[in-house]
C-alpha cells in the first residue's frame, strides 16, 4: 500500500495547517502553495492580498484598494485578469497632442503622453481624458450608454477601456431604473364612474378637480 502523502506546505510559512482559526486556507498556483493570509501585497505590504500579476513567473500580488498607487490593472470581465504596474496592457494608439492637451471631461491639463493616468479614445484619437474621469463616466452610463465623449463611438471604445481595467456595469444606468419605476406605480383613478354622481358640483366639475 502506497504512503500517503505529506500535506502540501507553505512557501512562505513553511507549515501546513488550514485551519480557519490558524493560517487559512492554502492557495495553489503552477504546483506553488501559500496561504491566503500570508500573502502579502507588493504595495503596503500587508498580508491579505489575493490579486496576481497574470504575467507568468510575475510573483507580485496585491489588494484591489492598493493597485491603482502603483499603475496596476484589474479587468473586470472575461476572466477577471489582474496585471502589475510592468505588465499591464497598454494603449497603443497614435496621436499626437496639439499644444496643452485638457481632458474632455472636466477640462483640467492631461500628461502630454499616454500613461496610466492619461488615457485616449482608439476611434477619434482625439478625446483625451483621464482614467478617473472616464472610469466615473462609465459607472454613470453603464454598459448601455457608454461612449466616446466626443465621437460616440461604442464598437472599439468599450472593448478598449474594458482592456485597460475601466469597470462598465452591465446593469441599467440609475435614472433608468427611476423613470422604470415611475411608470410601474399605480395611477389615480380620473373620473366618477357611479350610476349617479353624488358630488355636488356634477361629475364633470369633479373630473377637473380630482
Amino acid at each position: 500500500m502506497a504512503a500517503a502523502l505529506p500535506p502540501p506546505e507553505c512557501v512562505l510559512c513553511h507549515r501546513s495547517d488550514t485551519s480557519l482559526d490558524g493560517c487559512g486556507p492554502m492557495q495553489q498556483v503552477d504546483g506553488v502553495c501559500a496561504h491566503v493570509n500570508c500573502l502579502r501585497c507588493c504595495i503596503c505590504r500587508k498580508k491579505g492580498a489575493t490579486l496576481a500579476c497574470r504575467q507568468k513567473r510575475c510573483s507580485r500580488r496585491f489588494h484591489l484598494p492598493c493597485s491603482s498607487q502603483r499603475g496596476c490593472i484589474s479587468q473586470f470581465f472575461g476572466e477577471y485578469s489582474s496585471f502589475c504596474w510592468e505588465h499591464r496592457p497598454q494603449q497603443t494608439v497614435e496621436t499626437l497632442q496639439e499644444g496643452h492637451t485638457t481632458c474632455i471631461i472636466c477640462m483640467e491639463v492631461v500628461e502630454d503622453s499616454l500613461s496610466y493616468t492619461t488615457m485616449v479614445c482608439p476611434s477619434c484619437k482625439h478625446a483625451w481624458f483621464h482614467r478617473g474621469c472616464i472610469q466615473g463616466q462609465a459607472l454613470r452610463a453603464c454598459l448601455r450608454h457608454f461612449a466616446c465623449p466626443h465621437c460616440r463611438d461604442q464598437e472599439r471604445f468599450v472593448p478598449e477601456m474594458e482592456q485597460m481595467g475601466i469597470r462598465v456595469p452591465h446593469i441599467k444606468p440609475a435614472c433608468e431604473q427611476d423613470e422604470e419605476e415611475e411608470l410601474a406605480l399605480p395611477q389615480l383613478h380620473g373620473r366618477c364612474d357611479a350610476r349617479q354622481c353624488l358630488y355636488r358640483g356634477g361629475r364633470e366639475q369633479w373630473e377637473e378637480e380630482g
